[in-house]
This record gives structure tokens, sequence and C-alpha cells, in this order.
């Protein structure tokens, strides 16, 4: 089990937090300011933060952010930067799931989910890199889902997004790493948020096989061990790409797993089988 990287008191790390309003979010970014850290609290109302930071003036800047438009983008990297002076740790959390059959979505549903979770996660990522590598230090936090690593029914899309979001931290992990940047996927599963109260414009399906996703209220997960199990991995001196979360999560990220080597082994002589062959010459 690698080592724990305990700040001391004068190193006051600054966090930059999309998707602030709830979720992990939230919760993190109550746990890093309660810890007298600094942090960008920020969200698409950024009314519903204001009560989180309150308490933490000095600490906290909250700032409107939607992370689907450009613009906003670079006007709150650059608002963090010159309140804070650099920027330590990105957690990239905003997203939503569309919930829905694949043949059921529409374009404009599927481009939407997109935007937000894939597209919008590369802008920011993209406009704080440089952040980063100037200072020659940081770790960016890509709040991917199991459902990142294994797909459902009825969540294609959302799904199709995550997915996205895994690969493209894989090689931003290996881009960044010879500066100094650390990449951590988390992968979590069901949490006590507000989150199964955001899956947007629930599509009613006539798929007879489509499952039931869980009740709100009933997530096994607390978003609060959550924060801390975060926090722990940026303290580590080697942090891990994936971080899982949730005994659910990783149940189903190993059974994908055991799933995918049972099919690789069946599967390997057809695999093989398929490079040129030397051409035997005829006997003349």
């Amino acid at each position: 089990m690698s080592t724990l990287r305990q700040p001391s008191g004068s190193y006051n790390r600054v966090w930059f937090i999309t998707g602030s309003s709830g979720g992990l979010g939230r919760a993190l970014a109550e746990a890093v300011l309660a810890r007298g850290e600094r942090a960008a609290v920020t969200a698409r109302t950024p009314q519903r933060v204001r009560e989180v930071i309150e308490r933490y003036p000095a600490q906290a800047l909250v700032l409107e952010l939607d992370v689907t438009r450009r613009e906003q983008v670079r006007k709150a990297v650059a608002q963090a930067g010159d309140h804070f002076g650099r920027i330590d740790v990105l957690f990239n959390n905003a997203a939503y799931a569309q919930l829905g059959a694949i043949e059921e979505l529409d374009d404009v549903q599927v481009r939407q989910q997109f935007e937000t979770n894939v597209f919008g996660l590369m802008d920011v990522t993209r406009a704080i890199v440089p952040v980063m590598r100037r200072a020659g230090r940081g770790h960016i936090i890509n709040v991917s889902s199991v459902g990142g690593f294994a797909g459902r029914a009825r969540l294609g899309a959302y799904n199709a997004s995550k997915f996205a979001v895994e690969g493209f931290s894989e090689a931003l992990a290996d881009e960044l790493a010879p500066l100094g940047i650390r990449v951590t996927i988390v992968e979590p599963g069901r949490f006590r948020t507000d989150s199964d109260r955001r899956f947007a414009a629930v599509v009613p399906t006539d798929i007879a096989d489509s499952a039931p996703l869980g009740i709100a209220g009933h997530q096994p997960g607390d978003p609060s061990r959550a924060a801390d199990a975060i926090i722990s991995a940026v303290n580590a001196d080697v942090s891990p790409l994936r971080l899982v979360l949730g005994a659910d999560s990783l149940a189903g990220i190993r059974a994908k797993l055991t799933a995918m080597q049972a099919e690789l082994s069946a599967w390997e002589p057809v695999s093989v089988d398929t490079a040129f062959r030397a051409k035997v010459e005829a006997n003349t």
C-alpha cells in the first residue's frame, strides 16, 4: 500500500472544483475547505453553493461556470488563477446522466450528453494544464463512474460519455507524467447524493427489458467518505490512475474484468490466427 504524503501546515493547496452545487463536488468542496485548503467552487448557479462557503470567506472563491460555455471556462480559470496565484488540483465533476434506451434518444439528447460530460471536461482540463505546467506540478481528477467501465441498459449515452472520459484520462496521464502532473480517474458507484434527481429528461421507454436504476435516497455510498478517499489519493506518494469508490462499483468492475478474461481466453485461438502465413513454394 502506498504511503500518504500529508501536506504540512504551511502548504495550502488550491482546488478548482466543477459541478459543486451537489453530489461529490459539493462534498469535496466542504471537505477541502474544512481542512484549511482553498478552493474555486464553481457551479452553473452560484447561489446554490454560497451557503457552503460562507463559513470560509478567506479560502473560497465562488465562480459561475457552465462547462459547455468555453468563454466561461476561460474566464473562470483566469479568475481562479488571479485570485489564488495557482491551481494545484482540478476536480472535474460537472456531469449528468441522460436516461433512455439508445433507440429512443434523439440527436440533441446524445450530443448534449457529450457536450457536458466530455467536451466540457476536456475544455476545463485544457485551460488548466498550462497553469500546472508552469508550476511543474498538479493533479487532475476526472470523475467517471462504474458506468465508464461497464455499460448498462438505458444508460448508453451516459456510458459512452464516461468511456470517453476514461480514454481521454489515460492518454492525458501519459502525456503529463513527465511534467510532474498526475491524473486520477474516479469511478464511483451509487452514492447518496442528488444525482438520481438530476437524470436529464427521463425518456419513457416501451422496451420491456429496460432495468430499473434503483431508488433515490437508498444508495449505499456516503459522499463525505468519498471526499476523504479522493483527498487520500491526492495525498498519496503514488496516486492511483483509477480510484474505485464503493463496494458496488468494485464488484461491477471485477465482474466485467472476470468476464473479459474468460472471453479473451476462449477466443484466443481465433484472435492470434489472423497473421499472414508464409507462402509455401510449390516444388518444380
